[in-house]
């Protein structure tokens, strides 16, 4: 495998002709990078952020590396820690090796959203014939399967954005029964359509949807709260695209003790309600949206109760129990306090 670093952004942008425009300059650089030739009738793009996770991030690629099904694509590491750059250092030493081919670029400007959207931007102007991204975390291994799972699901069902399940495996394996805790469990477990996508953990997304809703592709400022992907996948069902679930396309994901901890899940479970209540205003402005959204809100309290209880009862487990409280609680909070930048620290996440 050919290869070349650099300190800078490749030159000579190619935007597709129906592509979105970039007004700005790249915020990213390129240290490692595959020769163009290698690249050139490469269609499918996987997609992977790192922050201060070297180890986890070499496993991640090293699953890539074990796709089943023949199929070429190129791997874009976005290391997301502008200074140690630890996971660029070892992105780029797995390159060298021939582990995979595509690029590895750092995005100093630290946030999720941020480095989401180098990734995708450095997709759509680096293969001239990109018909795909996909992505995966730097926590998470891709199954065998998982590429071909995908790939041949986005060759005949009729939707732009595919998601996958994401199966967690727990630290301490004592807290496997965690598993069943709505915070840990994929939206679908069959494959076939679905209203819409809300995790961007596991995906495929068609080039067009990036090209119709243009750059930057993630809002920005949901970069430290998350739900950057939950809006970007609302205003892609607002635009007419449709979604698919491939429940083939799987992915483990590590879970660090500190998720297993009622700190954690609770803060969590805060979080999520705060964000859909956020989205929903996003999608309803003025004060009549603001009332419904409101009066969702407390629709959804009245009934955590005996949605909480049957929850409880189905798991056996009173901490799972508590979730649809939570959530309604931190819609309520987001009312008055916003939402909590729980991304703030990802290293404690």
């Amino acid at each position: 495998m050919a290869s070349q670093t650099s300190e800078g952004a490749m030159e000579g942008e190619r935007d597709h002709p129906a592509g979105p425009a970039f007004g700005t300059p790249e915020s990213f650089v390129v240290v490692a990078s595959s020769a163009p030739e290698a690249l050139a009738g490469i269609r499918s793009v996987v997609c992977v952020p790192t922050f201060k996770r070297p180890d986890m991030l070499e496993a991640t690629l090293r699953s890539l590396a074990g796709q089943t099904g023949g199929h070429d694509f190129a791997v874009i590491v976005v290391e997301n820690e502008g200074v140690e750059r630890a996971g660029a250092t070892r992105a780029s030493a797995l390159h060298a090796a021939g582990l995979f081919k595509g690029f590895v670029i750092v995005e100093p400007r630290q946030g999720n959203c941020k480095a989401y959207n180098a990734a995708w931007r450095c997709a759509l102007t680096r293969f001239p014939a990109l018909e795909q991204v996909l992505g995966i975390d730097d926590d998470e291994e891709a199954e065998p399967g998982w590429l071909d799972a995908f790939v041949t699901a986005a060759r005949t069902a009729p939707a732009e954005l595919f998601g996958g399940s994401v199966t967690p495996v727990f630290a301490d394996a004592s807290r496997a029964w965690l598993s069943a805790h709505p915070v840990f469990q994929s939206h679908y477990d069959r494959s076939g359509p679905v209203p819409m996508l809300y995790s961007s953990a596991n995906y495929l997304i068609r080039r067009s949807v990036l090209d119709r809703l243009g750059f930057p592709f993630l809002d920005e400022s949901f970069d430290f709260t998350g739900g950057g992907d939950t809006d970007f996948f609302t205003r892609a069902r607002a635009a007419g695209f449709r979604f698919w679930w491939v429940q083939e396309a799987a992915q483990r994901e590590t879970m660090p003790e500190r998720r297993s901890e009622f700190a954690w899940i609770h803060a969590r479970g805060l979080r999520n309600g705060a964000l859909s209540a956020m989205i929903q205003r996003r999608e309803n402005p003025g004060l009549s949206g603001r009332i419904r959204v409101l009066a969702k809100s407390l629709a959804l309290l009245a009934a955590a109760v005996p949605r909480g209880l049957a929850l409880g009862l189905r798991t056996r487990s009173g901490l799972i129990g508590l979730y649809h409280l939570q959530v309604a609680i931190g819609r309520l909070m987001s009312e008055f306090t916003g939402t909590n930048e729980q991304y703030r620290k990802p290293e404690t996440n």
